[in-house]
């Protein structure tokens, strides 16, 4: 059984091919720049894109707490709210996270897990308990799988990375922790995930770029991105690797508002079995029943 990896890129959805408004529309992405006129092509490392529906059924905008816990439980969360909720997931959503998260089902099931980010050291000084209504999705999700959370020991030792991988956002208070370049950041991620049946890693640099509406900004995430995702692969066997980059809503693909978008999420397979888990992904609600299903060999 093929290990899997799943890049999570908060914001980035599958837009128009229009470099005013896309900074993926320009001729040095090789990875991300996939449009609505031609979302289903083939990629490098022989990757199959797919445009992911993010709205859910659901009127207004999608957002990041309910479509970040439909990503990583299976659960159409803003169906049950009734409404799309933006930022941190309230009681309702922890609860669902808590009982049903993708990480927390794997790991019940025996699977070596692991969230690959970084935290600082004030989420160990102070405890999830206090922080609880400022955590992401993602950390409920390790938290409900009580499994270790990396920290920038483990930055310094090549065991995990930062969500903002070159470490330059965290200087002012933390200058001992080397500058990595969006290809150091890579290797890192992909020696890190040899370790492990399945790996998470977020990035949501991209989620803040969008609602700038700063092309340069914008531009420079998304580079930063595809040397991140080249070096990856680099140090990946794909022959015992499947790897998943999928995101929550659009965002940065439109820099001509400032919200979110309707664009379907981008979505990119890569490795074993890549073919048969596109056949069945038409939501971002089908990311974790699909993973789950792999693993227990129904794929």
């Amino acid at each position: 059984m093929s290990r899997v990896v799943l890049i999570f890129i908060d914001g980035l959805g599958i837009g128009n091919n229009d470099p005013l408004i896309n900074p993926c529309s320009n001729k040095e992405c090789r990875i991300l720049n996939n449009f609505l006129d031609s979302a289903c092509q083939s990629k490098p490392f022989d990757g199959i894109v797919l445009p992911l529906d993010a709205s859910l059924g659901v009127p207004g905008l999608p957002q990041s707490a309910t479509g970040q816990t439909a990503l990583l439980t299976g659960v159409n969360a803003a169906q049950l709210l009734n409404r799309h909720l933006q930022g941190f997931p309230n009681q309702t959503l922890r609860e669902i996270i808590r009982r049903e998260s993708l990480l927390k089902k794997l790991s019940d099931r025996g699977k070596r897990v692991a969230f690959i980010n970084a935290y600082p050291p004030i989420y160990f000084r102070l405890g999830p308990e206090k922080l609880q209504r400022h955590l992401s999705v993602t950390s409920i999700a390790t938290l409900a799988a009580d499994f270790k959370f990396f920290n920038f020991d483990d930055v310094l030792h090549g065991r995990s990375i930062y969500q903002e991988f070159t470490n330059r956002t965290l200087q002012d208070k933390y200058p001992n922790l080397p500058i990595f370049t969006p290809q150091k950041a890579g290797s890192i991620l992909a020696s890190a995930s040899r370790r492990f049946d399945f790996s998470l890693y977020e990035y949501f640099q991209t989620d803040r770029a969008g609602h700038s509406q700063n092309m340069e900004l914008a531009y420079t995430e998304i580079m930063k991105l595809e040397q991140f995702i080249e070096a990856f692969f680099k140090g990946t066997d794909l022959s015992g690797t499947t790897v998943i980059l999928t995101s929550d809503h659009g965002n940065i693909e439109d820099l001509s508002v400032r919200s979110h978008t309707m664009n379907p999420a981008m979505t990119v397979i890569w490795g074993e079995g890549k073919a048969q888990i596109a056949s069945r992904l038409k939501t971002i609600l089908d990311i974790t029943p699909v993973i789950l299903d792999y693993f227990a060999g129904k794929i």
